[in-house]
């Protein structure tokens, strides 16, 4: 039997438990702080935020420790000494339930996601539609 999917990231964080609840809560509470234009939903069923229609921040909490999920791992080497006492996947950061939530390592991988969602927003799309023509002389 496939588990539950939750409606909604309250949802989520009310399933997870009683330990977990307050991580992911200072988790959310700082994403949201840090960019609060995006869009909170649940994705891949684990909550997530979406700036401009473009994956941004996932988190999901698991036995020892929680994640996220930044759908890019090019921050990484903005704040590699930041990151180099956490466990690295690509374009994950495990986070362990023994020590306290880094919320301003979080709210500044939000930015910088936000950032790259910004600047990929602002580049115009190449090789789609018809180019204009230059006038001949």
């Amino acid at each position: 039997m496939k588990p539950r999917v939750p409606k909604s990231v309250d949802e989520y964080i009310a399933a997870q438990p009683e330990a977990m609840r307050p991580k992911l809560e200072q988790v959310r509470a700082a994403i949201r702080r840090a960019v609060p234009d995006a869009v909170e939903g649940i994705g891949y069923r684990i909550p997530g935020y979406q700036l401009h229609g473009k994956p941004m921040l996932y988190f999901a909490g698991f036995q020892k420790h929680y994640s996220l999920f930044a759908a890019s791992g090019t921050f990484f080497a903005a704040l590699a000494e930041e990151l180099s006492g956490y466990e690295l996947r690509k374009g994950t950061v495990h986070f362990p339930l023994t020590q306290p939530v880094p919320v301003k390592l979080i709210s500044r991988i939000a930015k910088l996601r936000a950032a790259g969602i910004a600047a990929t927003a602002k580049e115009p799309v190449r090789g789609r539609g018809k180019e204009k023509r230059r006038p001949e002389r």
